[in-house]
This record gives C-alpha cells, structure tokens and sequence, in this order.
C-alpha cells in the first residue's frame, strides 16, 4: 500500500478578506482550544481505523496560525502517535503574517514542522488593502525571516493575479519580492470574483480585469518566474527544483489522502468521502459518502493539470492500458491551436491552455 496524505483543516481566521469564500469562522480562545481537543480525539479515532503509512501532513485553512504554537503542536503529536509517520515526510502548516509573531518556529520545527505555506498575495500594500489583508509586505518579509533563523529551508509564499489596480509593473515587484525572500516555493492564483464574498458585492465598485487581461498577468507571472528560478509544475505553482509540495502531488496524482475537519475531503480504498460545512456535524463525526474515485478520467483530469501532464507509460502502470488513440489525436487537434503539447510521451498543456483548462480538459476527457 502506497503512503496517503493527511489534511488537517482549520477553518478559523481573524476576519474574511474580500475575495475569500473559503469555510472558515472567527473564533475567541476556548473555542480554538475545543475544537483542537476534538481534532485531536477525531485523529486518533482515524489511527484505529487506517492503518496506512503517511509521507505528508498538511495544517490548511482557514489559519492554522491561529492556533498558536502549542495547539499545533499537541495536534501533531497526535498524528505522530495515531499514524506511522515516515521520517521524510513533509509535514507543512499555513501561515498568516497577522498570526506570525505568536508563533515560535524554533519550538515548531524541533517538534516535527519543516514546511510553511504563507498568505502573502502581494508586496504591494495597497493592492494588500483592497483585498481586505491585514498585513503589509514588510510583515510578510518578517515573517519569511524569522522562520528561516529557525531552520525552515523549506517555504512557500501565495500570490494574487488580477488584483484591481494591480499592474504588469507591481506583479513583476510582487514576484521578484519573493525571489528576493528566498523562498523555495511560490502559489499563484488568478482572482476569482465569487457569490458569497464582499468583492462580489464591490462588483460594481471596483475595476475587476477582463479575462483577456488577466491571461496577460497570468503569462508574465509564469516568464518571470522561470526567469527567476522557479519552473511551472501544476497550474498556479512554481517551485525551485525538488521542492514541489509533495502533499499537492498525491491530489494531482490522483492517490488517496485522509481530510480531518469541516469541509475536508478524503480519498482512501478507492472511496471519496467528506465533513460538510457544519462544526456540530465535525463534533457529530457524521461523515458523508461522495463516490468512488481514482477511475481513469479522473486520473486524466488530475494528471493535465501537471505541466508533465499525462505520461502514457504512468497511465499504462496504473490501469493497464495504453491511452486511447482518440484522445491523443483530439490533443493533436489542440496542439494545432497552441493549447496542448504531444509527444510519444506525453500529453500536456501549454501556458495557453491553462488558462483554459476546464475546457480544454472537458474536451480531452469526451474524447478518451
């Protein structure tokens, strides 16, 4: 049995930023304190049941942050204790520069953390501003530094394209700010204006980029940081070599992970299961049946998101057959339009063809 992947979510922040419409709740100290207890008692109740080699642990939200060093780390000591954790394993906990400074890193990385994802989106402060952050790029640069005098060589910054005000000039800022910081990783997400959130409200407020703009912002964001060291290997993420989020991978590559919280999701024994959007259900532990996963057009979803895209002899491992001659000759079709590269290898797509991959995707997987 390979190793699965272990989701911890923390569906807690110190306030909603505007373009956010992720689950998360404010939450005042006892509250943070019972939901870890119960993380806690749901890990160990999960350590019975799976018996299952784990090579990646990641804290999402929300902001683990919140939680404070010494609840993070009695929640990973539980995993250590409920779960056969590989020695290697990468073990990541997401940051925010507002929560930073209550942490202390030293105590964190001597007790087992030795990745970090930070919420910076931009080192312009007042591109930060209109996205309702509550930091400054110099608090995010603070953050970075402090966590390396502790010892994490391992760090992944976030970035926002197609900020209103956002230019060509304060993205290529932006980007090389976190060359600069000497980061090993670097997410990069194109703004998404969605119901639920206030810039949904601001719609008509605020300039939001077309969609030919945001491809603009999208194409200099994947030059300059090939530029800078950091290749393309997954839609929106960039990463020196051999420090791609290894947790993201068993997503991409369509292996099972366990999710632990409300709103996480879980793939294991070829079953898909999750904790809908309710902290009673989590304290409940009703879990909800989704389906069954890891088919072939699943894979081939996941796979293309890759810029290694999909490899026909990984393919032919997995399910014991080739890829369908239909699909490759539909890429071929693609290929003519900018939008898919084809070898004798592989299919994938091009920078073109990310920025519309859903369709693009759409259209490989009616061809398979």
């Amino acid at each position: 049995m390979e190793p699965i992947g272990l989701y911890l979510h923390i569906p807690f922040c110190d306030g909603k930023c505007n373009y956010c419409n992720f689950f998360s709740k404010c939450a005042n100290s006892e509250q943070l304190s019972l939901y870890s207890e119960h993380l806690i008692f749901t890990i160990r109740d999960w350590g019975k049941r799976i018996v299952r080699e784990v090579d990646t642990v990641y804290f999402g939200g929300g902001t683990p942050s919140l939680l404070g060093h010494d609840r993070l780390i009695q929640i990973l000591n539980s995993i250590f204790e409920s779960f056969q954790v590989l020695d290697n394993a990468e073990i990541t906990v997401e940051v925010n520069p507002t929560s930073s400074d209550d942490l202390d890193f030293s105590l964190m990385k001597k007790a087992g953390f030795n990745r970090l994802s930070i919420g910076m989106q931009s080192a312009n402060d007042n591109e930060l501003k209109i996205l309702g952050r509550r930091h400054t790029a110099m608090d995010a640069r603070r953050t970075v530094e402090r966590a390396q005098q502790a010892g994490f060589d391992n760090i992944s910054l976030d970035v926002m394209l197609a900020i209103p005000e956002q230019t060509m000039d304060s993205l290529e800022h932006t980007l090389r700010f976190c060359a600069e910081c000497q980061v090993q990783h670097i997410s990069a997400y194109i703004l998404k204006v969605e119901e639920g959130t206030p810039f949904y409200k601001m719609k008509d407020q605020l300039l939001f980029f077309a969609d030919d703009e945001q491809a603009a912002f999208y194409e200099q964001t994947v030059n300059t940081l090939s530029k800078l060291g950091y290749p393309q290997y997954e839609i929106s993420n960039f990463a020196l070599k051999g420090y791609e989020s290894r947790h993201n991978l068993h997503y991409w590559h369509d292996e099972e992970y366990l999710g632990i919280g409300p709103s996480a999701h879980s793939f294991i024994d070829g079953q898909r299961f999750y904790y809908d959007n309710d902290f009673q259900h989590f304290y409940d532990n009703e879990i909800y049946e989704e389906s069954a996963g890891g088919d072939s057009e699943e894979y081939i979803m996941l796979a293309l998101r890759l810029t290694e895209g999909l490899v026909f002899d990984q393919y032919k491992a997995r399910f014991g057959k080739e890829v369908s001659q239909r699909l490759i000759k539909a890429a071929e079709r693609l290929e003519q339009q900018g939008l898919c590269n084809v070898t004798d290898d592989n299919v994938s797509l091009t920078v073109k063809g990310f920025l519309v991959s859903n369709a693009v995707i759409a259209y490989l997987l009616e061809n398979t």
